[in-house]
This record gives structure tokens, C-alpha cells and sequence, in this order.
């Protein structure tokens, strides 16, 4: 029997804050939230963003949260004061340009119509013709809108990050807030696994493109800046998995990334659900990080026509003044995506290692289902592997619910917010509710709030999912105010408002997660509701054995919440450990049954057995 891959934690940080402890799920939902179970939230954010909460959380200072979070003007770079570069080439009435240079900026090969003549440490420069050079400029970016993380964040600064790129530092604090979220220590879990029953699946789709990392080190040479040493290897994509290995966790267990562009997260969640479901490894930490809100990659999206431009917002609202809140409006008339920048991970536990620690259910992973788009006239445009995604997971959703079951299903549709995604991803959903005889599938797009993170975009739909079982809300998109004309919608509800599941969700039993990705990646999950995961293991265990998982997650569930309480005042425990516990050839023990590393109680056990001896 197949084991069941269970999220036991989750952590990480959008536009709209923290993912444990829910709060970047409780901040879409602020709105039909009590004031009472917001003010953990309000408090996380203020200490977060670095405002004044000697005294309580004033009106003043939500105000100010507000303006600082969800999809807004960009402030990781000033997108009205953008430096740019011309091409000219210099000359002037008496054909003579005159300069000076210290020597050691002089070119090795000096052009043949330079005069060069030494000044002490200095050299005088006189071209007799033209001179080619660039012209600095200023210029406004034609996108302000952006999903920065909460304004006055740094998670840079929260540890000894040493010039790390500012993907890998989103990493380590996610990585950190996921961990947290556990109830359970690290080392105690190690003591119940081999070293060799971790995976880590975690990446970046765009990998680390900041000054720091590749964007730095492909410029440095037109723009007098140094390669440094970190550069090229802190640019690799699979980075975010090897910081966690290295840094966070200290594994020897399974690692890597795999890559589908905008359905990245959902295809480290298939991997790691398959580890988990074939005994591979005892648990998982999945996950993405992103950091593409620089000029340089959002002007690669731009030209290709891709993201919304202020003067298309503003016409699309007859208006002189762009609405960066409401750039994103998936499903309604429209004009281009919202790049954003977002670290998301996940936890998945065997099923009976996580009942033996008493811990935390969140909901479980059923399946994830990749397929690609077959020829295509464009290789960004969209195609048909997404029909067959989301036909399998309704599919088994049908399957594991049964016919009415399948009805208590909710949708995170990719829904980017641009002209192209409405009309094709209406079509696929609206399709797939007909075939499967849902009258009235609810449908919501959270990058209406966070906006699009590129890899780690599912992630941030799944955590966003598992708040509405945790506080009973699907969020709705509230940046629109009616649906696109050219929507399919006759089995679909939009929703608009947001819209009560029940007492803690307790009406819809899973959610399909939908990703399309540039290329052909289409993923789409259904991960189910942590009532139908805990009805499912009662079916497996039976009910003495969850009756003592109940009674040991008594304890756990304490700690998680102690921890929350604590990083909602700034005291958040952030893994990073550089040079500790490290291991060499001294290191290892080995005999031809097993190896023994020091660092671990656990030995890893070598088969013994031959998996293909049925072919002999």
C-alpha cells in the first residue's frame, strides 16, 4: 500500500508576509477575520516591516501594513529613475577629445588615434577623431507594479548572509519558517530516520539573477564591476536545494530541482510525493524561491508583451493615475501579468512516521500530474497538456470522493491576470466541471493579491489553500469588478467576493491546484483537506492508533503555536549554519552492509538484495 505524503509544515514569505501560522492567508481574508484573530497578524507584519508597536496596533499602523503588502509600486529598484545607457559615438569641431585617466583604467589595447601622455600617476588622453562611448540616462520603466515581499523586510539581514543573492536569502528564511512550523526539532526527527530518508526538491525557474549572483556577473565586464568567487556557483539554479542541505538541515538525503517554468513548485511536490509514496524517503522539504523583480528580467517579460504596463492599466480604467493595487485582474478585462518575488516550502512526512511523532496535519498531497503541450506554434503559448492535467486530478478526485465528493472540490486557477490565460484556463476548467457534472465549481486566483512569482507561484496557491481549512474563507479576486466578456463560465463561479467554506473549510474536502508554464509545463495537484486525510488514516490505522496520535499532537500543536507567537513579535529561530558539524573521510565508517557518518546516529544501510532477479 502506498504511503500517504502528508504536509506536517509549511513556512515562507510573499507580498502578503508569512506563510506559517497562516498569516499571509489571514491578510487576503482580513476583511471577514475577527479583529481578534487578525491581531497576531497585524503584529507579525509591524514587526516584520519594522514599524512602532510599543503600544497596540493602532489604525495607523494596518493602514500602513496595508500599504506596504500585496501586489503595489515597486520598491526593490526605483522604476521612475531607472539608469540606461545610450550608444553615441563623440566628436567635436577641431576633431580633438580631451580626457583624463588614472593609469590603471587605462585600456590594455590603446586605440590608434589616442594620444597618450603621463601626469604622475594619472595619464592625459587626447583622440584625434571620434570617440565611441555610452551616455548615461535616466529613464521611467514602463511597469511599476510588483509583489515585493512586505515593505522594510530583509531576511538578508536576519542572518550572516554574506553578500548572498537575494533568492538564497529568501530561501534560508523560508526554509527557517517551515522548519519552525514543525513543532519538533530537527534532530528529533533525524533520530527516527536514516540520514538517507530526506529529499530536498527546491529551485528557482529564473535561478539567482541579482548583482550578487548571475546578473552581476555577466555585466561586470561592461560595467568595470569585479567577478567575485560566489558568483557563478550561487547562480545555479538547484541553489536553494544545496543552501538547505548545507546550511539549514545538514542532509545526505536525496536533493536536486526539477524545473517547468511556472509550474516549478508542482514538480518538486510530484517528486517529492513520489519519494514519500514509494518509501524513498520518511520526509520531504519542498519547495521554490524567486527574486525577478529587477528591471533586467522584467524587461525580458515586457517586450515579449507578457506583463501589465502602466498605460495599459490606465487605459483599461480610463484614467491619468496607474492603480498598481489592482494591476493584476485575472478574468476580467485585462492586460498582462505582475512579476513578484516569493519563497515557498512545504514539509511531506510518511504517514506512520508522522502519526508516531504526533504531527501536524495540514492536508496531504494525492498526486501531482505533468504532461506538455505537443506541437505548438509558439513556444510561450499555451496548448493542450493543461486539458490533460486538470481531466486527472478531477479524476481521481472523483475517484477518492466519489461522484458528490468531487463537487466539494475549489479551484486555485493559475490565472495570471492576462487576456490569453482568461480565455484558455476558463476553457480548460470549465470543460473539465461539465465532463465531471460540477454545476458550480468555485474559482479563485490569488495572484490577484501576491501576483506571480514565477517558480514558486503553486507554492503560494497551496499555502493560501490550506489557510481556507484552517479560518474557513476561499479568498476571492477582489481586484476586479466584473468577469471578461470572453470567459467561459457556465459551469464555473468566478468568485469575486470572498466566499465562506465552512467552519475551518469543512465543506470542501480538496483543492485543485492548477500551474501553466511558459514552454509547454502544465501541472496541475489535488491535495486533500486535513479532515479527509485524517478520516483516510483512520481508515488505514485504525482508531487506537489515531486516538494516540490525537493525544501526542496535543504537545506539538502547543509548540507551533508558541513559536508563531513568537515571530509575530520578531523572535523567530533562523537556521543557518556555516562551517558547523562538518564532516570529512574521517568521517565515515563503512562496511559492506552499511555506513555509518559521524554526525548521525542512524547508519545507512547498502542493499544487499538484487531489485532485478527476476530477469536472471
Amino acid at each position: 500500500m502506498a504511503k500517504l505524503p502528508l504536509i506536517v509544515g509549511l513556512g515562507g514569505i510573499n507580498a502578503a508576509g508569512r506563510s506559517s501560522g497562516f498569516h499571509s492567508y489571514k491578510l487576503m481574508v482580513a476583511d471577514v477575520l475577527s479583529e481578534q484573530v487578525m491581531q497576531s497578524t497585524w503584529q507579525d507584519l509591524a514587526a516584520r516591516m519594522g514599524l512602532n508597536t510599543q503600544e497596540s496596533i493602532t489604525e495607523e499602523i494596518i493602514e500602513a501594513i496595508k500599504a506596504g503588502t500585496f501586489v503595489r509600486r515597486i520598491d526593490s529598484f526605483d522604476p521612475d529613475n531607472l539608469l540606461y545607457q545610450y550608444k553615441a559615438n563623440l566628436n567635436t569641431d577641431n576633431d580633438k577629445i580631451c580626457f583624463t585617466l588614472r593609469k590603471s583604467k587605462l585600456p590594455t589595447k590603446i586605440p590608434d588615434n589616442w594620444e597618450v601622455v603621463e601626469e604622475g600617476s594619472k595619464v592625459h588622453i587626447t583622440v584625434n577623431g571620434n570617440l565611441d562611448a555610452l551616455i548615461e540616462d535616466r529613464v521611467a520603466f514602463p511597469v511599476t507594479s510588483g509583489g515585493n515581499i512586505p515593505a522594510g523586510f530583509n531576511p538578508a539581514s536576519l542572518y550572516n548572509s554574506r553578500f548572498h543573492p537575494r533568492g538564497l536569502s529568501l530561501t534560508i528564511y523560508g526554509a527557517s519558517d517551515a522548519l519552525n512550523s514543525l513543532g519538533v526539532e530537527w534532530d528529533e526527527i533525524l533520530r527516527h530516520i536514516k540520514p538517507d530518508e530526506v529529499s530536498v526538491y527546491a529551485g528557482s525557474g529564473l535561478a539567482q539573477i541579482d548583482d550578487n549572483s548571475l546578473g552581476g556577473m555577466l555585466a561586470a565586464h561592461l560595467t568595470g564591476g569585479r567577478v567575485s568567487s560566489k558568483m557563478m556557483a550561487l547562480s545555479l539554479a538547484e541553489m536553494p536545494a544545496d543552501f538547505i542541505n548545507g546550511y539549514v538541515i545538514n542532509s545526505v538525503g536525496t536533493t536536486g530541482t526539477n524545473m517547468g517554468a511556472c509550474a516549478t513548485f508542482l514538480y518538486n511536490l510530484r517528486q517529492g510525493m513520489y519519494d514519500i509514496q514509494h518509501g524513498k524517503s520518511k520526509v520531504v522539504i519542498v519547495g521554490n524561491a524567486e527574486a525577478p523583480v529587477i528591471p533586467e528580467i522584467m524587461e525580458g517579460f515586457r517586450v515579449m508583451g507578457a506583463l501589465a504596463e502602466d498605460a495599459q492599466l490606465k487605459a483599461l480604467d480610463n484614467s491619468d493615475v496607474v492603480d498598481n493595487r489592482r494591476a493584476c485582474r485575472p478574468f476580467s478585462a485585462n492586460a498582462g501579468f505582475t512579476m513578484a518575488e516569493s519563497a515557498q516550502f512545504v514539509v511531506l512526512m510518511d504517514d506512520e512516521l508522522a502519526l508516531k511523532l504526533g504531527a501536524n496535519i495540514y492536508g496531504s498531497v494525492a498526486d501531482v500530474f505533468v504532461n506538455a503541450d505537443a506541437n505548438k506554434k509558439s513556444i510561450s503559448a499555451p496548448g493542450v497538456g493543461n486539458y490533460v492535467t486538470v481531466a486527472k486530478a478531477t479524476a481521481l478526485a472523483k475517484a477518492i470522493l466519489g461522484e458528490e465528493g468531487v463537487k466539494q472540490t475549489f479551484v486555485q486557477a493559475h490565472g495570471t491576470g492576462t487576456p490569453q490565460n482568461r480565455v484558455t484556463e476558463s476553457h480548460i476548467l470549465n470543460e473539465v466541471a461539465k465532463t465531471f457534472k460540477i454545476d458550480n465549481w468555485p474559482v479563485t486566483a490569488i495572484k490577484s493579491y501576491v501576483g506571480h512569482s514565477m517558480s514558486a507561484a503553486a507554492g503560494d496557491q497551496l499555502v493560501a489553500s490550506l489557510g481556507v481549512w484552517q479560518h474557513g474563507w476561499i479568498p476571492g479576486i477582489k481586484t476586479i469588478d466584473h468577469i471578461a466578456d470572453d470567459v467561459h463560465r457556465s459551469n464555473l463561479n468566478i468568485l469575486m467576493d470572498h466566499q465562506f467554506a465552512g467552519d475551518k473549510g469543512l465543506d470542501y474536502r480538496a483543492v485543485i491546484l492548477n500551474a501553466k508554464g511558459f514552454g509547454g509545463n502544465n501541472a496541475t495537484g489535488l491535495v486533500l483537506s486535513p479532515a479527509q486525510t485524517i478520516e483516510m488514516l483512520g481508515a488505514k490505522y485504525g482508531d487506537d492508533v489515531m486516538a494516540s496520535y490525537h493525544q501526542r499532537n496535543q504537545a506539538i500543536s502547543e509548540i507551533t503555536a508558541a513559536n508563531d507567537k513568537a515571530a509575530c513579535h520578531g523572535d523567530e529561530k533562523i537556521r543557518y549554519y556555516f562551517g558547523e558539524a562538518v564532516m570529512d573521510e574521517n568521517s565515515v565508517t563503512m562496511t559492506q552492509e552499511s555506513l555509518q557518518l559521524s554526525e548521525f546516529e542512524q547508519a545507512i544501510e547498502l542493499s544487499a538484495e538484487n531489485p532485478y532477479s527476476e530477469y536472471r
